[in-house]
């Protein structure tokens, strides 16, 4: 042991000068133990010893073990490094063991477990650092991956040493639970004084190019995903799911069992419903977890699920028929009612499954399957009757769902991927008016440390469209509703300019793969983003569990922000018009959703939620519509404090409409939808008599086809007429918070649909539901916009009144 020790010493006097700063001078020392050649193995239990002491170095740490081999007569082989502080107490150990005073009571020399197997122990070499199969490259320039304990200056150390030996290093670090990983470019000689200096090394290995947690080997993978079991605590069965239409979800894996349960595991097609595809238990990772997977395998803390997970499939498998596309509403008819018939827990549709349309020359149209779908989530029973549907009842709000549908991905890739996706339509059935539209864009902007993509870039800045992604400029100025709704992560695409790796691990999102019950697997594109926002829906029904479907879906628009990236196309177009921004909006919807924006409010950033229903025309004869008035409770005080300051007034409207059976005339703005809904702000200098004068003068003008803008004085991003799609209406104004105090009415009137212009009065006084979201937000953080609202609304007062 000794001369182990004096092997090391006598080495590190031996090293260049330039390696004798302070900086690199070992804190301790690496030895190998080996084992006998015969079948007794090393006790390595007792080769790791903490410090008593919080902040001090550890006396002695297993790094490595490598098995013998003994056909080609390679003991067994233990890594350990030694703090040169408590040398002594290592070589006590060895001591103690020869010293027969120290013999236990049975006459067992005192570590005998420990010394007895131990056949030498010499100074390690580079070479017993090596954990890859097969022999190191000892010719030539290669990149390595180097494996170091994590130490706080760890990475710090290994830079110096390979500047100083002018050696590549990679500026890309993986941080696990107890290795930290990094590469370095350099010859196998260059490598042979690491074990002899302050660089914390443990290991040396052939490159794997380690971008993530899935390019890890598959056990190294299969310990993380068993440790985050260990710490996933499951919904209760009650609680919201979020059930997805699908190539079905292998349930066995570890990661999804506990959160769906195998009577929630349904099929259309086939007789069972296990995920032999991959895409839809991909889907039930993403729906899980979301974005944060790989933080959560490497984390330590507990992991408490609010909502679970359900499946039908409806895709076929590969040795399966293909289902006839008129055939598509039917099959989501079925699938919806599966889970829905097996029990009444809330739950939110994840469909995550496009087709090209059946009118693919015009763009947005309705089809067959998102009429059907529009229907469903109105609450319509329906039946298919040819290639058309026919209805069975009339809406029933307390039968209505939240659908979340894909937008859609693009056919191929271009350098130029924003004008690309701005020609790629949403598919069917993402234009159904009544479904929330998911569209992907992306923050994900690394490179790959592997060599051959040098010269490889991400094709989407940061913040930017996902390329993966389609819109809905194509469908024009047509009445056809504005799509995405929202955007959510989908991933990059990398580029050397000709072309294109779509599927890279490390711009895609983590999740549960299907090939076993631990598996790992990539994500991306708009179904990614379609099953992260089914996430966050189910989260808000966890949070809000008397919150309608209407509401989910207009709390996830109203808490979606634009980045930075698209906000300055949004400025951009602003000189060109409020069409321009909306053709802007046709491309990113309203933005990002977050978790925290959905689920709280801050002092400087309150949002006011109403649902409501009315009647919105009577009589035989549908006379003039009535509307609803709402006060809103303004912090008038705090608001006029504000004076010139930025506030931010975000007004949503929510609702469902009844598409009607026929496709005749829907190139007509009233033909499909059964009625619509606006609403209109109080100008700030307009008083309440001339404000619903203008209201009243606003729904005869649209009940007449005069589509024009409205005379309103309030500066919004888009303007009445143009958020006036589809049955999402949202906008934005940004003013002064004396002017904000002004304007403390807020109407919501009808227009006239096909329940009005139809012969059939079947629909006559069938009362309407909405959602109205509305919130304030200011810059100063010291603000106090909450206890103003909150005080106000402890009083009893009418918030809605019938005109």
């Amino acid at each position: 042991m000794t001369s182990a020790f004096n092997d090391i010493d006598q080495h590190r006097q031996g090293l260049d000068d330039k390696l004798t700063i302070e900086e690199l001078y070992a804190l301790g020392s690496v030895v190998t133990l080996e084992g006998p050649l015969a079948d007794y193995p090393l006790k390595i239990e007792s080769l790791q010893r903490s410090s008593r002491r919080r902040d001090s170095l550890p006396q002695w740490l297993l790094l490595s073990v490598s098995a013998a081999d003994l056909a080609r007569g390679i003991p067994e082989r233990a890594v350990v490094w030694i703090n040169d502080k408590h040398r002594a107490d290592f070589l006590q150990l060895f001591t103690d063991y020869m010293d027969p005073g120290r013999d236990s009571e049975k006459g067992n020399p005192a570590n005998r477990g420990l010394v007895a197997n131990i056949a030498r122990i010499r100074a390690t070499v580079l070479r017993d650092l090596w954990q890859s199969s097969g022999e190191p490259a000892e010719r030539g320039r290669y990149w390595w991956e180097v494996w170091l304990r994590p130490e706080i200056n760890a990475v710090d150390v290994l830079t110096t040493y390979t500047s100083q030996r002018n050696m590549r290093m990679s500026t890309r670090v993986l941080e696990l639970s107890d290795r930290v990983v990094t590469w370095i470019e350099a010859t196998w000689s260059q490598l042979q004084d690491l074990p002899f200096t302050a660089v914390p090394v443990a290991e040396v290995r052939r490159p794997e190019f380690i971008d993530t947690i899935e390019d890890l080997p598959v056990d190294q993978q299969d310990d993380y995903v068993i440790d985050l079991i260990d710490r996933l605590i499951a919904a209760d069965r009650t609680a919201p799911a979020v059930c997805h239409l699908d190539s079905g979800v292998a349930r066995t894996h570890l990661l999804i069992k506990d959160s769906l349960h195998e009577d929630d595991l349904h099929t259309v097609i086939g007789s069972d419903g296990f995920d032999l595809e991959g895409h839809g238990t991909s889907m039930a990772g993403v729906a899980l977890f979301g974005t944060s997977l790989d933080d959560l395998l490497i984390g330590t803390a507990p992991v408490v699920l609010r909502h679970g997970l359900e499946s039908v499939r409806i895709l076929p498998r590969k040795y399966e028929p293909r289902t006839n596309p008129i055939a598509y509403g039917d099959i989501t008819v079925q699938a919806i009612s599966s889970p829905e018939a097996q029990s009444q827990r809330p739950r939110v549709f994840c469909l995550p499954v496009t087709n090209v349309s059946d009118v693919p020359d015009t763009p947005g149209q309705p089809t067959l399957w998102s009429s059907t779908l529009d229907a469903l989530i109105a609450g319509v029973q329906i039946a298919r009757n040819g290639d058309r549907w026919q209805v069975l009842t009339t809406p029933d709000p307390d039968a209505s769902r939240l659908v979340v549908v894909s937008a859609g991905n693009v056919d191929k890739y271009v350098t130029d991927h924003l004008s690309h996706s701005e020609g790629a339509p949403i598919q069917d059935p993402g234009q159904a008016w009544n479904a929330l539209t998911v569209g992907a864009y992306t923050d994900i902007v690394d490179s790959p440390i592997d060599p051959q993509y040098t010269g490889w870039i991400p094709l989407a800045k940061r913040g930017e469209l996902s390329p993966h992604s389609r819109t809905s400029k194509a469908f024009g100025t047509k009445p056809w509703p504005i799509k995405p709704d929202i955007v959510l992560e989908g991933g990059n695409v990398l580029t050397d300019g000709t072309m294109f790796d779509t599927r890279h691990p490390l711009l895609s999102l983590r999740t549960t793969g299907a090939t076993n019950d631990t598996a790992l697997n990539s994500a991306n594109a708009t179904s990614a983003a379609t099953a992260q926002a089914s996430r966050l829906a189910a989260q808000a029904m966890a949070v809000y569990p008397n919150y309608w479907p209407e509401t989910i879906r207009g709390l996830l628009v109203h808490a979606a922000e634009w980045t930075p990236q698209m906000r300055a196309h949004i400025d951009a177009a602003a000189p060109d018009g409020l069409e321009a921004k909306q053709h802007i909006l046709r491309r990113y919807g309203w933005g990002v959703p977050t978790e925290d924006n959905i689920l709280h409010s801050a002092n400087n950033a309150v949002t006011m939620v109403v649902q409501d229903e009315f009647k919105p025309f009577i009589g035989n004869d549908y006379a003039m519509p009535h509307f609803r008035l709402h006060r809103l409770p303004w912090p008038s005080a705090t608001l006029q404090e504000l004076d010139a300051a930025d506030v931010t007034l975000r007004v949503t409207l929510s609702y469902f409409i009844e598409p009607t059976a026929s496709r005749r005339g829907w190139r007509h703005r009233y033909s499909y939808a059964s009625h619509g809904l606006r609403f209109e702000l109080q100008d700030p200098l307009e008083n309440e008599p001339h404000f619903l004068k203008r209201v009243n003068r606003e729904a005869r003008k649209a009940e007449l086809g005069d589509f024009g803008p409205s005379t309103s004085q309030i500066d919004w991003i888009l303007g009445s007429r143009n958020r006036a799609y589809g049955s999402l209406h949202q906008d934005i104004w940004e003013t002064s918070g004396q002017n904000l105090a002004q304007s403390g009415l807020l109407a919501v009137y009808p227009i006239g649909g096909w329940w009005k212009r139809n012969n059939n009065k079947q629909r006559i006084d069938l009362p309407i539901r909405y959602s109205l979201i509305v919130s304030l937000k200011t810059p100063e953080t010291d603000i106090d916009l909450y206890t103003e609202i909150a005080n106000q609304l402890l009083v009893p007062i009418e918030t809605t009144i019938e005109t």
